[in-house]
């Protein structure tokens, strides 16, 4: 065989080979689709992963079927998947950027194990204190703080959290001397809280919002960047003397490394497009949380940021584990 016409041929083969793959992908996905969920049923993760998987199922005429493995079996089972896309993992705050920066060594990577495919929602913390406080603004409570340091203990629900992270993000940005109390969860620091035990909670906006409309606890500012549509006159800690201010929970989705650019856009896209629908986005804003509608390339600056962040303030907490 002449050279050039196995050049023409060898170019042949690998135009069928790359048309075969192109289609392929393209057609995904051809099965059901597996989503991990490394929570519990009924946690807000779970809710929104439950949300999106009737949505994709729907888009994608193949069901998406989601299976809770709370805690790290659940983001080594992401992470070791096969990368064709067939095994989604929700991946959020606390198992993507606080965990690395209070764990010593932690079984998956989330530099190296995973693509992060983008976002789904974002959880706002929220400050919130007692009604029966006479504090009505984050200035009133920090100068209150300041002129007797240590007086106030704040809540937070959970330890080594995206909570409690926040919670002592916030002390430290403020300058204040408050003291920390973990609880093994936000119903327990809510109690506490309305019982007069702690004077500050720094909880996720849906656990408070009940108590916060019957007029039992005083919202002083959300965590978020922006105001958020559920508590709109509410202003950010940003706003109240500490700019770029950010403290939040939020999820996304992120498959194992390996998995083909062109798969990844596709989900990415059509989840894109599930969360600009207007019915979609009350559903989540219902659930307490916001739409986070950031595409695979945004959504990966964001977290790698974050976890920057949270590296940062479990450092300057003195917040670590061993375990």
């Amino acid at each position: 065989m002449h050279f050039k016409s196995f050049v023409s041929l060898l170019a042949m083969s690998l135009c069928l080979i790359f048309n075969v793959q192109a289609q392929a992908q393209t057609n995904f996905p051809e099965k059901p689709v597996k989503l991990i969920v490394p929570f519990p049923p009924g946690q807000a993760t779970d809710i929104i992963a439950r949300m999106i998987a009737e949505k994709l199922t729907l888009a994608w005429g193949q069901q998406v079927i989601v299976e809770n493995k709370t805690g790290v079996p659940g983001m080594v089972a992401g992470s070791t998947a096969a990368p064709d896309g067939y095994t989604m993992t929700m991946g959020t705050s606390g198992v993507l950027a606080v965990n690395p920066a209070v764990f010593a060594k932690l079984p998956y990577d989330v530099t190296k194990d995973f693509v992060y495919v983008g976002g789904l929602a974002i959880t706002p913390m929220i400050v919130v204190v007692s009604a029966a406080l006479p504090y009505n603004t984050v200035q009133e409570l920090v100068a209150a703080a300041k002129q007797e340091p240590g007086k106030f203990n704040v809540g937070y629900g959970g330890v080594n959290n995206t909570q409690h992270l926040t919670g002592e993000l916030f002390k430290f940005t403020t300058g204040v001397n408050m003291v920390g109390v973990n609880y093994k969860g936000s119903a327990a620091a809510v109690t506490d809280l309305l019982g007069g035990q702690i004077s500050i909670l720094v909880d996720s906006m849906a656990v408070a919002l009940p108590h916060i409309k019957s007029g039992k606890l005083k919202a002083l500012a959300i965590t978020t960047l922006e105001r958020v549509p559920q508590l709109p006159n509410l202003p950010t800690v940003a706003e109240s003397g500490y700019p770029g201010f950010e403290g939040v929970g939020w999820q996304g989705l992120v498959v194992p490394k390996g998995t083909p650019a062109a798969i990844v856009q596709k989900i990415s896209a059509d989840v894109s497009r599930i969360l600009a629908d207007p019915d979609m986005q009350k559903s989540i804003i219902d659930k307490g949380m916001v739409a986070d509608p950031r595409g695979a390339g945004p959504w990966s600056e964001f977290v790698f940021a974050e976890m920057k962040k949270w590296k940062t303030a479990a450092t300057q907490a003195n917040i670590k584990s061993t375990e």
